[in-house]
């Protein structure tokens, strides 16, 4: 190992360079040349020997003699799954323990070892079933994965999944919460190692509780898992009753960590996050449209949230009833109306191939989602359907009630929606990270995205594709002098929002701001419905502030994007343009760990949001732009 890192530094060092396939060859000689087949040499276990390296300050990494931009260049080349930081923070996604579901949609897996609708084979759950859910360790080892693969962890986007948020008891969503924060405060501490420590040594010891036989034991609990799983499948059991027979052997396997937790610990812990080493720019959590309440958007506020995932699914009253789905379209338009005026972004899921729809109707769907202003998300999971076999799904099929689209179909749809995807919106997903054994019939192609966007840019012609994700500089250069300031303007049924974008030459998309001017006859009427409402009149909304580019350590430099002054810029715009047609305060949505930074921009903490004040006089646009960019309003 020793002998490949020196000559990868001596490639490098001084500003040389040297590619990826120049380090694999290296890599791949020097694994040739181990008598020991076990010493097989990767770019991962090369990261982990280096890091370990650095941080002793070695003889051996003192004898590499690398500058600063030496060593960042080589933990750049040794980086594994580069993308993972790529928009500029690094995601860390957790679970919720299992829980009963207030709805039973005929297409929704039923795996009795996971929240309702997921699937214990998917990476993120198996990652937290290791961890018997808990969101310590969840969070404590997925931050310690990323550091080890060379990724920075200084801003984190907590992603929380596990169905409806607000199904759950409220001790248990503080509790979480309140862990998630905690993992964050200690990561780069003796704390967080010695804390996990005693987390697993509890979960042995109730596992020993539940299974005293050993092995024996293990075999006889896995068997009854997987007869109570059988049940589910054949419709036997619900997944509620099955919740209900496992709820001895869950609450076993959850032990008491002595870490109650009240509303006054949280704050402290939010507190103590604003200066941690990992820090949480964005926080994510599920729900249901009808679950969006001015009481649960308060309660979010408070949890630290940012972004609600929200499950629509489809438009049409008929098939959701069809899909065993519930719930309305009205209760859609009224959830995202009130996410805007509380300044959340939303993120929809929407699902193509349902029962009693075809490619036409998704298509028309997916259009309004974009165009009808009740509706407008910010973000969207456009998700196809596909039969899982504990699904109820599965009866209807055997009957002929349901066929997957053809690959065809399939891909068609999926381009057309891309290609009417405005520019302030971003596909995030448009396929479950489902391992293709557990799908019975349905798309099992891991590169549908790819042939999607394919197809998408052959269509589209010299047409651009607008969409965001597929505009995103990523680990792409980007000369930060060469960006102009755009701004798209579009009105919904209770704001008028501006998206203002940094973009080079090609179009590529460096940076964002999503601003809110809510309709203050909208905000009067709220305030007499819910009072007090925490928006007041004559108050803008930042409901999001982005720069793309590698994940670079706060208040460092970095060879991307990352603070190079566009955020500041963005923000700047913002609350001219606000000022210009008449509003006295702008609030922004802030993350915990970004309230330091919004302070410095001229913002004071203000209950459940940061604000700053306008002042009366337009400001001058020469202090607006950063210096070298130009402007295009």
């Amino acid at each position: 190992m020793e002998s490949a890192l020196r000559e990868i530094a001596d490639k490098i060092r001084g500003g040389g360079s040297l590619s990826q396939k120049q380090l694999d060859r290296i890599l791949r000689e020097r694994s040739r040349a181990s008598s020991d087949p076990a010493r097989r040499l990767s770019k991962r276990y090369a990261m982990a020997f280096y890091l370990r390296e650095r941080e002793s300050a070695s003889p051996f990494w003192e004898s590499l003699r690398l500058s600063a931009a030496d060593d960042e260049a080589l933990v750049r080349l040794l980086r594994t799954k580069p993308r993972r930081t790529a928009s500029g923070v690094a995601t860390v996604t957790v679970l919720t323990k299992p829980w009963p579901c207030g709805r039973d949609c005929i297409y929704c897996p039923n795996d009795v070892r996971m929240p309702k609708s997921y699937l214990a084979d998917e990476p993120a759950c198996q990652r937290a079933e290791r961890c018997s859910f808990d969101p310590y360790l969840q969070v404590g080892a997925r931050l310690s994965t990323l550091s080890a693969m060379g990724h920075n962890t200084d801003k984190v986007e907590l992603i929380v999944l596990g169905g409806t948020w607000s199904d759950y008891p409220e001790d248990y969503r503080l509790w979480f919460m309140c862990n998630l924060f905690r993992a964050l405060d200690d990561f780069g501490t003796e704390a967080l190692s010695a804390e996990m420590s005693r987390r697993q040594q509890l979960l042995y010891q109730a596992a020993g509780q539940l299974l005293p036989s050993g092995m024996a034991a293990s075999a006889e609990h896995a068997f009854q898992m997987a007869q109570l799983q059988h049940e589910v499948d054949a419709g036997a059991l619900s997944f509620t009753e099955a919740w209900e027979r496992l709820r001895p052997v869950r609450e076993v396997m959850a032990p008491a960590f002595g870490d109650a937790f009240s509303w006054e610990d949280l704050g402290r812990l939010q507190q103590g996050n604003e200066e941690a080493q990992a820090r949480c720019v964005g926080l994510v959590v599920e729900t249901r449209p009808d679950m969006v309440t001015t009481d649960a958007l308060c309660e979010l506020r408070a949890l630290g949230v940012t972004k609600l995932q929200v499950g629509v699914q489809s438009l049409d009253d008929g098939i959701l009833r069809a899909n065993g789905r519930g719930g309305t379209v009205a209760e859609v338009e009224h959830a995202l109306a009130l996410m805007r005026l509380f300044g959340f972004k939303s993120h929809v899921h929407l699902m193509a191939n349902l029962v009693g729809t075809t490619p036409q109707v998704d298509l028309a769907q997916y259009r309004t989602l974009m165009e009808d202003g009740r509706f407008m998300p910010d973000e969207v999971k456009l998700y196809p359907c596909a039969l899982v076999q504990s699904a109820h799904l599965t009866e209807l099929h055997e009957r002929g009630g349901w066929q997957p689209y053809s690959e065809e179909e399939l891909t068609a749809l999926l381009s057309a929606c891309v290609r009417a995807t405005p520019e302030h919106v971003r596909i995030s997903r448009m396929i479950r990270d489902i391992p293709s054994n557990d799908i019975l019939t349905g798309c099992k192609k891991t590169n549908l995205r790819q042939m999607v966007e394919e197809r998408a840019r052959a269509e589209a012609g010299k047409d651009a594709i607008s969409e965001m994700r597929m505009r995103e500089v990523a680990t792409d250069e980007v000369d930060a002098d060469g960006l102009a300031l755009q701004v798209e303007r579009y009105a919904t049924a209770n704001t008028e929002e501006a998206f203002l974008q940094w973009v080079d030459g090609a179009g590529k998309l460096a940076g964002f701001l999503r601003l809110s001017l809510p309709d203050q006859q909208v905000i009067r009427e709220e305030q007499q419905r819910c009072a007090p409402f925490p928006v007041r009149e004559g108050e803008a909304m930042i409901r999001e502030v982005h720069v793309y580019g590698r994940t670079s350590r706060i208040h460092e430099s970095s060879e991307g994007n990352q603070h190079q002054g566009l955020g500041r810029a963005l923000v700047e715009r913002a609350c001219q343009m606000a000022a210009d047609v008449g509003f006295t305060a702008v609030n922004v949505i802030s993350a915990v760990g970004t309230r330091a930074y919004y302070r410095s921009l001229g913002f004071e903490d203000a209950g459940l949001y940061q604000r700053r004040k306008l002042a009366s006089e337009v400001l001058a646009c020469q202090h607006l732009v950063r210096p070298g960019a130009t402007a295009r309003l």
